[in-house]
């Protein structure tokens, strides 16, 4: 890895009552050739997971779809690269879910280290295979532009990975890069909500109910969720100055940046439901 932030030299608070390194000599630590060639291989190996979704979602969906071989190339194109995004949200959300409840890396009460410098293998295994994900996607986005997304999904998947290199880079703020993922929760909703829109099922009961699971979900992943993350940050703020100043006003700007996108979105999605829930109440009466 050779995207390095530009370095603030100065010395850690000292933790657990050892001398603190230097900002530099932590970052050398970080990415010594074994970390670099871990993450590496960890990038390739969420690319590859993708691919196999990719290539999966392509033999599956003529299974559970007849008319999927009758669908123009383009939405072919789309209904696999969503097949990828609903495996890395599931796979990132399984993963967030267990480093943040599951495990004690971030339980504050299991060890002295501040929580904002933890992480481990594993969760920098996880990280680099998202940002493998996010790299692929990216691709593809910017491959058939604008047909998979306009300008607001290169933003965001830049932003996104932007957070997650500085992270593994410099072992630090992973805990609040775990909750952003999780929130990728969503996505499987979003994303049956196209399928049910491509097959013709918009007027269903199915797609009704998939539009209240995405308002809820949204709103407790994507909204309550960004709450308690603001919450924690101030919460603790004397440990998060203590980041270098490129996390520093990472996590000051790109968490706000996402919450502005996620109000936005779930604007619109309550717009959505609600004119769904409008025509179902009328066609309902009619009948």
């Amino acid at each position: 890895m050779v995207l390095l932030p530009f370095l603030n030299v100065e010395n850690q608070k000292a933790m657990e009552g050892r001398t603190p390194a230097s900002g530099f000599s932590t970052i050398v630590d970080q990415t010594s050739s074994s970390n670099q060639i871990m993450w590496l291989f960890s990038v390739f190996g969420g690319i590859i997971m993708c691919k196999v979704a990719y290539d999966l979602t392509g033999v599956i969906s003529p299974l559970v779809f007849k008319g999927f071989n009758k669908l123009e190339s383009v939405q072919k194109f789309e209904w696999k690269n969503r097949g990828i995004s609903t495996f890395h949200a599931l796979f990132v959300a399984v993963a967030s879910y267990y480093f943040l409840v599951v495990s004690n890396l971030f339980d504050e009460s299991a060890q002295q280290k501040f929580i904002i410098y933890r992480s481990s293998a594993s969760s920098n295994t996880i990280l680099a295979m998202s940002l493998g994900y996010f790299l692929l996607d990216l691709a593809m986005i910017i491959w058939m532009y604008p047909a998979l997304g306009g300008p607001e999904y290169v933003f965001h998947h830049g932003i996104s990975m932007l957070g997650i290199i500085q992270s593994l880079i410099c072992g630090q703020a992973q805990f609040y890069n775990f909750i952003v993922l999780f929130s990728e929760i969503t996505t499987p909703f979003v994303n049956l909500r196209w399928y049910l829109d491509v097959v013709g099922k918009k007027n269903s009961m199915f797609y009704l109910l998939n539009g209240v699971a995405l308002f809820v979900g949204w709103l407790a992943a994507r909204v309550i969720l960004f709450i308690f993350f603001f919450h924690h940050m101030f919460t603790h703020l004397d440990q998060v100055k203590q980041t270098y100043w490129t996390i520093f006003c990472s996590m000051l700007t790109i968490p706000l940046v996402l919450a502005i996108m996620n109000l936005f979105w779930f604007w619109k999605i309550a717009k959505g439901l609600i004119k769904t829930l409008i025509k179902f109440t009328r066609h309902s009466h009619g009948s």
